[in-house]
């Protein structure tokens, strides 16, 4: 309630005076006074991490299965007995997103119950019964499971949702909304094929059930939120965007992340007027961007987005777009740009005149540009400021391949297809298998995105045709 009055306040002082517009600047809740530190102790983790890998011998590398160089996975899974300490996990987070420490401390709750057949009175075993509960949880699963919801999953506070060992699927309505909240860890889960819901009561604590309207159909959709990680998960194939963080949102990482089959991608900030979003603070950090992706890796409207040593694979229009005057720190990523002479440039200013964004703190460190990639940066007079973030030197690109070599969920494809859904939890078949239309690519919007897509590709090629002829001539 505290993050809603704040943003509200905040709303009404930004609409009387450019000196009230001002005040907001470090008064977001959860907002970190020194977004550069937050960069330089990033990297001081990355280049821990990196060192200790290359110390050891090539034989003992390939032994060890936590020694990767990505200092998340090292945390937790050098380990060996970390599936009976799992609330570990919590101390792994970095970046922005460091503080969030989910359920960790409360109790843990065994989903054991994967249907979610009403949205107001969820029945004890259900995942819906366990986050909308006030007390932490750490929230695990027993098995493999498709959980179908029938509306969205509205979070409380202090929850973790840990699906390591279980092959885990989340789809349907919705899908996962928190809301006004902080201290949420979502790790190793499939959140694909979500469509819109609402038009109908759901409940969001134990006392507590209000209407809904429609949703927009997010994989994850974050609205006036702190203090969250979301790590390992592999999104796919939704009718909106596959992460969105709005409305005075800050404190996130979104670390460790397979994406694909996707139009527009991620959204971080409400508009490019509403003041709050200048104090949000998002890394982004390992993840792939992998196949059929169009664009919005992220989108940003304000604050301070780190972007930093993930794999862009694929992109059809652009990779990183923005408008609102955000600050991006591409630090260490490796852009691979398609094929498509028009769409080469990594960055895109949004609806924005160049005389406007030339001074927009864009900066590019340490990336690898290849097929052609680049980065259009911009900013004059900044360089004092982004001194401080390279006083600790980013790993560059060539350490990507085995800093991503696990993005997405673990031990299991990353594939979201529904029908293909088989695995066992050791990779073994278990007799479960999805058919059915309930949720298709249609549903989701993929379709229709693939139809767009293959539309610019004959504009595209016609336009090269004639581009020819006239080089021709």
């Amino acid at each position: 309630m505290l993050q809603l009055n704040c943003i509200v306040i905040f709303f009404i002082l930004g609409s009387f005076s450019p000196l009230a517009r001002a005040m907001l600047n470090l008064t977001l809740p959860g907002q970190h006074p020194d977004p550069d530190s937050v960069v330089r102790e990033f990297h001081r983790k990355v280049n821990a991490s990196i060192t200790r890998r290359q110390m050891l011998a090539e034989s003992q590398i390939q032994e060890s299965s936590c020694l990767t160089g990505n200092p998340i996975d090292d945390c937790w899974k050098c380990d060996p007995d970390w599936p009976n300490n799992r609330q570990r996990l919590a101390e792994c987070a970095i970046g922005f997103g460091q503080y969030a420490k989910g359920g960790q401390g409360g109790e843990f709750y065994i989903v054991t119950d994967s249907s979610d057949d009403d949205a107001v009175n969820p029945k004890p075993g259900t995942l819906r019964y366990a986050v909308i509960q006030t007390q932490p949880l750490w929230i695990v699963f027993p098995s493999n499971m498709m959980i179908k919801l029938s509306q969205e999953l509205i979070f409380n506070s202090y929850k973790t949702i840990d699906g390591r060992g279980a092959d885990v699927h989340i789809v349907g309505g919705g899908c996962i909304t928190l809301q006004y909240i902080s201290n949420v860890i979502i790790h190793n889960i499939h959140i694909h094929h979500c469509h819109p819901s609402g038009e109908a009561n759901v409940r969001s604590s134990p006392d507590h059930y209000g209407w809904r309207t429609e949703s927009d159909g997010d994989g994850i959709s974050i609205f006036g939120s702190k203090d969250l990680w979301i790590d390992h998960c592999t999104l796919s194939r939704c009718k909106d965007g596959l992460i969105d963080a709005i409305m005075g949102s800050t404190g996130i990482t979104i670390s460790n992340n397979y994406f694909s089959h996707h139009n527009e991608v991620m959204l971080l900030g409400h508009s490019d007027d509403f003041q709050p979003d200048t104090g949000m603070q998002v890394t982004i950090a390992f993840n792939h961007f992998g196949e059929q992706l169009v664009q919005r890796m992220p989108r940003c409207r304000r604050g301070y987005i780190h972007v930093v040593n993930n794999d862009y694979t694929h992109w059809e229009m652009y990779a990183i777009g923005g408008s609102g005057n955000p600050t991006i720190n591409s630090q260490g990523n490796r852009y691979t740009a398609p094929t498509n002479p028009f769409a080469k440039e990594v960055t895109k200013r949004v609806d924005t005149e160049e005389g406007k964004w030339k001074g927009w703190n864009w900066r590019s460190e340490g990336d690898v540009m290849v097929n052609g990639a680049f980065f259009v940066a911009s900013g004059e007079g900044v360089e004092v400021k982004y001194e401080k973030a390279y006083s600790v030197e980013p790993k560059s690109a060539d350490h990507i391949d085995f800093l991503i070599m696990h993005a997405g969920v673990l031990g299991v494809s990353r594939d979201n297809n529904l029908g293909m859904w088989s695995r066992g939890r050791n990779g073994e078949g278990d007799g479960i298998a999805v058919t059915g239309p309930e949720y298709t690519d249609d549903m989701a919007g993929t379709t229709k995105m693939k139809a767009e897509w293959f539309g610019g590709c004959v504009i595209w090629c016609l336009i090269a045709f004639l581009w020819g002829l006239l080089c021709e001539l």
